[in-house]
């Protein structure tokens, strides 16, 4: 079980039913990501409990704000393994089944009967399988896959069912490339997002301190409700228009809309591979004089793994603000937060009205690439006309 800031909820749902003990404290991770730091007299308060539950639960694997969001940590700290099923607060624990897990969410009544008695009824889905053949051209990332995905399906393509990525093109996917999908399968409705655990996820694996982890995918034989191919080769930057992550098109018709800010982060594409491919596109220019550009890496070893690789000083350099670890103005809280009539193009997994600040602001979704590239031009623009 994966939880962040809302632990206190769930707590206190524990709490009125008189449960003092959990069933196994050693299966819950957890770390704050959402408040981090805390923005108000209030949260710091709530944060300061949150410290105090954790002792009170005997939770051992905590992490606080010092390690990152909850949704990249835990696979960072080797506590995920192909073939698990991990349930989380966050909608976007989805994210792991990048590792060939099961991994969905549930709210505070589930979470908490969980904690209490390890055990939790739900239906199995059945699959829809997208099978992904070609390579993505230069400067298309897999950010560009899933919006494509989204837009030609639509935000409820998947509703209680699962996703499956497969295909000879998903050889050709990093780890961070895969959770980035796995990640936004979320905005699909999926219950789960899954990707077979294969000789790159094993060797992932291995670097987060796991050994002795075998090739898990799904059986010879299996059925699914659809099976829907996609070929790669041919796919352009996509951009998600507000307010819907369904309302995608191709970056050459949205070429020019200029932008306020350019965000890369979250837990969808704040990854080391997301930063990288910033950095080689932003370097030896600079950040749009009209245009704030808001860098959040998704846990601190990949900050730290930025600094050391130079990264960082090359989007410093540049005109980026390289921010602290945590959620950020993904959920509207704090820190990059939009002003009335401004508009944003974001590598965050959602584009709600009113998701990052002001309810008549604008977000667009799109890749680093584009995001970086936008930063550098002070609109939309296609990556690969730089």
């Amino acid at each position: 079980m994966v939880t962040h800031d809302g632990l206190d909820s769930v707590y206190a749902i524990l709490k009125k039913q008189g449960i003092k003990k959990v069933w196994n404290p050693s299966k819950i991770v957890s770390a704050l990501d959402h408040n981090v730091p805390p923005h108000s007299e209030r949260v710091a308060a709530r944060l300061m409990e949150m410290r105090r539950i954790v002792k009170d639960l005997g939770i051992k694997n905590y992490f606080g704000e010092n390690t990152g969001i909850a949704n990249q940590i835990a696979a960072e700290k080797g506590f995920i393994r192909p073939g698990m099923l991990i349930a989380g607060i966050d909608s976007h624990v989805i994210t792991y089944g990048a590792f060939g897990a099961a991994a969905t969410s549930f709210g505070f009544t589930e979470i908490a009967y969980l904690f209490a008695y390890g055990a939790i009824w739900f239906r199995v889905p059945s699959t829809i399988r997208f099978n992904l053949t070609g390579k993505l051209p230069e400067r298309v990332m897999s950010k560009d896959i899933i919006l494509n995905i989204a837009g030609n399906h639509g935000v409820d393509a998947a509703n209680y069912r699962s996703v499956e990525f497969a295909g000879d093109a998903v050889k050709h996917l990093s780890m961070d490339a895969r959770m980035a999908m796995a990640n936004m399968s979320a905005e699909l409705g999926a219950k789960f997002g899954l990707f077979d655990a294969d000789d790159t996820t094993l060797a992932y694996l291995r670097g987060a301190g796991l050994t002795g982890i075998l090739p898990y995918r799904s059986d010879t034989g299996a059925e699914f409700e659809k099976l829907i191919p996609l070929d790669v080769s041919g796919l352009e930057p996509q951009v998600a228009w507000p307010h819907s992550v369904g309302n995608v098109t191709r970056v050459s018709r949205c070429k020019g809309i200029v932008v306020d800010q350019a965000l890369l982060g979250t837990c969808s594409n704040g990854r080391l591979e997301d930063l990288r491919v910033a950095a080689e596109i932003i370097r030896g220019r600079r950040v749009h004089r009209d245009t704030r550009f808001l860098v959040i890496p998704a846990s601190w070893d990949i900050y730290l793994r930025a600094m050391k690789e130079g990264i960082l000083e090359t989007l410093i350099e540049a005109g980026a603000i390289v921010c602290n670890v945590g959620c950020g103005p993904c959920m509207g809280l704090h820190m990059g937060l939009l002003a009335p009539g401004e508009t944003c193009v974001s590598t965050s997994n959602r584009n709600f009205q009113g998701r990052m600040g002001s309810y008549d602001a604008r977000i667009f979704l799109a890749s680093p690439a584009t995001v970086a590239a936008s930063a550098i031009k002070g609109r939309i623009t296609d990556p690969r006309d730089l």
